[in-house]
């Protein structure tokens, strides 16, 4: 593959921004769910200290002991136009050191990488957010409307400690916010010889996390049990599990479908999309999970002792669901479980979207094909979510871009909460040098 010309923009930027992912990964802010986290109150202060030291004024909040985040306004030189928002998390899903090839909290450079959790999730992109604010601050540089940062606690759960709170508690530091970027877009995915496709996301499925219960007699485990729960539950997990859901082409995802035809120079059977995403290889991924909704169960937890039948089973199944489909998925949710077993919901949130034909994307677009420009950028939802859904609840549209030019043996994809985490260096330097410019839009 022949490597595009690369812009020399940044570099004060791109000289740190491999020194800075590191030391965010040696934070071991790790989210273990359900409350059991490592502070993120470490992070947030090492964050605050670059973020002062290059003239800014950040606060640290923390709505429970350690569990903080940072946020900051920077004033811009129009101050009737609108801010804009960068956000992105500082936990990071645990990890075993068995595991990996190298420690996953040492950060070290190996290979012309980052390694360690978080290199992709999502603590390179705050180092390219670091790195090109603080090199602004001290040029001089402002965006045209006031620039407002959120260094956040808790995305790996439910952003009780993090994204929901600071959206419901500082409301005030996000008035006159209308759009922000963070993280899940914006990174290359090889598409022949000098062409990469960039998906930039403009929506993500939304999220329905239930418990299940299913309740029966108790009794002696050696006595007939017609209304065992346990039974009742696995039958309902089953049903769950079982289920091929239909495909759902939303209006995102057809705009995804029509720019990566566009991009590859072929044609995609929306009636086999299944077979499509196979043969298209690395940019089928990016549509495979996006063209229908999925339940899949995850706990499962039941009893107390082998010879007794309990008078109650629970499951837990993560949920998500296409935008405008939530009432289908709920109905179908509810058949497959049956009369007999409840839901309650741990965890529910809209399915956001961002316009693909607005003037924002169109600077996203531009400033990737400015430096590279064997880009194709396309429109890309999301199978999973992020904090862009609490933002989203308080008018602030979300687009998907922490931007990485990737080598083709990298699985962008598989780094995502899995072994080996690591980010290209070069990646990296790049990304400084696409927010930067589009920075300059803002």
């Amino acid at each position: 593959m022949t490597e595009p010309q690369l812009l020399d923009r940044g570099p004060a930027a791109a000289g740190e921004v491999a020194e800075l992912c590191a030391d965010l990964i040696r934070f071991a802010t790790v989210n273990r769910g359900e409350g059991d986290a490592d502070p993120e109150r470490p992070a947030a202060e090492y964050v605050a200290t670059l973020l002062s030291d290059a003239g800014a004024e950040p606060v640290i909040v923390e709505p429970a002991p350690g569990r903080a985040s940072v946020l900051v306004r920077i004033a811009g030189t129009d101050p009737s136009h609108p801010a804009f928002l960068v956000h992105g998390h500082l936990d990071v899903v645990p990890a075993d050191p068995a595991d990996w090839s190298v420690h996953p909290f040492s950060g070290e450079v190996r290979d012309g990488c980052v390694w360690g959790r978080g290199a992709v999730d999502m603590k390179g992109s705050l180092a390219m957010t670091l790195a090109v604010v603080r090199q602004r601050l001290r040029e001089g540089r402002r965006t045209r409307g006031d620039l407002v940062l959120a260094f956040l606690a808790d995305e790996e759960c439910t952003g009780d400690h993090g994204s929901r709170y600071v959206a419901r508690e500082h409301r005030d530091l996000f008035t006159g916010c209308t759009e922000a970027i963070s993280e899940s877009g914006g990174f290359s995915v090889a598409a022949g010889p000098d062409r990469r496709i960039y998906p930039i996301a403009t929506g993500e499925r939304g999220t329905m996390w239930m418990r299940l219960t299913a309740r029966g007699t108790a009794g002696h485990g050696s006595k007939p049990a017609p209304d065992n729960a346990v039974a009742e539950l696995a039958h309902a997990v089953s049903r769950i599990a079982a289920y091929e859901w239909p495909v759902r082409l939303t209006p995102g995802v057809r705009a995804l479908l029509d720019g990566l035809a566009a991009a590859l120079g072929t044609t995609i059977d929306h009636d086999r999309l299944d077979e499509e995403a196979r043969r298209l290889g690395a940019p089928g991924r990016l549509f495979e999970s996006t063209i229908r909704n999925s339940a899949n169960p995850t706990r499962l937890d039941a009893g107390y002792k082998v010879n007794v039948v309990p008078g109650a089973a629970h499951a837990q199944v993560d949920g998500r669901y296409l935008p405008g489909t939530g009432e289908e998925f709920l109905a179908t949710i509810d058949r497959l479980l049956g009369p007999k077993v409840t839901r309650e919901f741990i965890n529910r949130e809209e399915a956001p979207a961002a316009d693909p034909a607005g003037p924002t994307f169109a600077a996203l677009a531009g400033a990737l094909l400015a430096e590279d420009p064997g880009a194709r950028p396309v429109p890309y939802v999301m199978g999973g979510g992020t904090d862009a859904k609490s933002f989203d609840a308080i008018g602030i549209t979300g687009y998907g871009f922490a931007p990485l030019m990737l080598t083709p043996d990298l699985d962008y994809f598989g780094m995502f909460h899995g072994v080996d985490e690591r980010v290209p260096v070069e990646g990296l330097r790049f990304g400084t040098r696409v927010l930067d410019r589009f920075l300059d839009t803002r």
